[in-house]
């Protein structure tokens, strides 16, 4: 799929986080079909033996960072609340858009104040998530 997105145009942010000359850690956003000015978290994937020492945050907070300061509206992930909840990312916040995905995991994050006000609708992703519904 990253790699789908790369050659669709549509990623706007991938970081990852390196032990020497290792990758141990990626994010991806990737910009919305709908709403507008918004992204889609997905993946965030950390190598088996570098989860639950901070890889995954440090590298989300970095994304969502760099998110705000390119001016971008709001972001949406699938996912485990319980994790993303701690960014900021609820349920709530993504409740008057459609999706296809489980509504428990679905959430948002307004990156500007205001971000999402007044917007509904159906949250559409770009192409390359189509292969993974």
């Amino acid at each position: 799929m990253v790699d789908a997105l790369r050659t669709s145009g549509d990623v706007v942010i991938s970081l990852v986080a390196e032990d020497g000359n290792q990758i141990v850690g990626h994010i991806l956003l990737s910009r919305l079909q709908a709403p507008d000015q918004c992204l889609a978290l997905a993946p965030v994937s950390v190598t088996p033996s570098r989860q639950n020492q901070g890889t995954g945050t440090r590298l989300i907070e970095q994304g969502l960072a760099q998110a705000k300061r390119d001016g971008w509206r709001a972001v949406f992930v699938l996912g485990e609340p319980a994790y993303y909840e701690r960014f900021g990312f609820s349920t709530a916040a993504a409740d008057k858009f459609e999706t296809a995905y489980p509504r428990a995991y679905f959430m948002a994050l307004e990156l500007a104040p205001g971000g999402l006000a007044n917007r509904s609708g159906a949250v559409i992703y770009p192409l390359p998530f189509a292969s993974f519904d």
